[in-house]
């Protein structure tokens, strides 16, 4: 019997190449191409399954264009690359790669607050020049981390690993605001309090944003939630790009209107809004927020697990469109 054919959109790591070809026929693009829409149309014609990342955009045009498809695989936690109604209206399974990559982007969302809260970029730039001659009071004072106001966007796995760490490692005050509450014993753990969305901006000393991108969250700290923010205030985004006004946020920065910023995630990314660029009161990283080895391969090896169930008639780990696997 033959294999079932699928393709790795993006390059991997060969370790899970090789797990995935004792299963499958694998067409690979080991050469890390992004592909356009057309590109990945055209490598999906005749695949029963594909191996995706968040730059692999599959909506209803490919999906008629790909009929053998059954299932797509995310390396990823976020799927906003997938149509999620069109999938399910093609019978595709979509699937993600949530909890294995919670501790460590709990761990960057700390590595970015704390760069961001003491001007490390800043300061690191400035040394670089060649422009430190002597020391001041007041070179490149930033605000405290220990003791501050924690503000967290998003109560899901991450945003409670940043409560705890904020809570228990540097004595923060951790208050959040959620679309739903956390159980009780969950808030003691994080030692956190649920306030209002207005009472999270203007009271967070340290606002990080953890929530997943929907069309309700687009745009969901604009102008003029960045003005009801503390103008000592910082703002760490390692959600999803889009859920900043990344332009407002540039005007906000240039204009200190908060002090700083901390970015993991763009609109338009891999592109930048060319304003963020020329400000210096801001930390920017490439959406590295999951990036260790160790973090990666499960998030790899997730995306196979699922692909390898789905096609051996077990049941995947994490479906996104569950409903699939009971349609006719």
């Amino acid at each position: 019997m033959s294999k079932p054919k699928i393709f790795v959109a993006r390059a991997v790591f060969p370790e899970v190449l090789e797990r995935l070809s004792q299963h499958f026929e694998v067409e690979s693009n080991q050469a890390d191409d992004v592909l356009t829409k057309e590109q990945l149309t055209a490598r999906l014609k005749d695949k029963q399954g594909a191996f995706t990342t968040g730059s692999d955009r599959i909506d209803a045009e490919v999906l008629a264009a790909c009929p053998q498809l059954k299932i797509c695989a995310n390396m990823a936690v976020g799927y906003n690359n997938f149509d999620i109604d069109a999938m399910t209206a093609a019978g595709v399974l979509a699937t993600n790669a949530p909890d294995v990559l919670t501790e460590t982007t709990a761990d960057f969302a700390f590595a970015l607050l704390m760069a961001t809260a003491r001007r490390v970029t800043e300061s690191e730039h400035y040394l670089r020049a060649g422009l430190w001659k002597k020391w001041s009071f007041d070179m490149f004072a930033g605000s405290d981390v220990h003791g501050a106001t924690l503000g967290i966007l998003g109560m899901g796995r991450i945003g409670q690993g940043i409560a705890k760490r904020g809570a228990h490692g540097f004595g923060m005050k951790v208050i959040y605001h959620n679309r739903s509450r956390l159980d009780a014993a969950t808030e003691a753990a994080c030692k956190a309090t649920l306030v209002s969305k207005e009472e999270l901006l203007k009271t967070a000393d340290h606002l990080v944003l953890v929530l997943p991108y929907s069309p309700a969250a687009h745009h969901i700290i604009g102008a003029a939630e960045l003005a009801q923010m503390k103008p000592t205030a910082t703002l760490i985004n390692i959600a999803r790009g889009g859920i900043v006004d990344d332009a407002a946020l540039a005007v906000a920065l240039k204009e200190r209107r908060i002090a700083a910023a901390g970015l993991d995630v763009f609109e338009g990314e891999p592109s930048v809004h060319p304003d963020l660029l020329t400000v210096p009161n801001v930390v920017l990283t490439p959406h590295i927020a999951s990036a260790t080895i160790p973090t990666r391969m499960a998030m790899a090896n997730l995306a196979a697990d699922n692909l390898i169930a789905f096609f051996t008639g077990k049941a995947p780990l994490t479906p996104l469109n569950p409903a699939v696997l009971t349609q006719a």
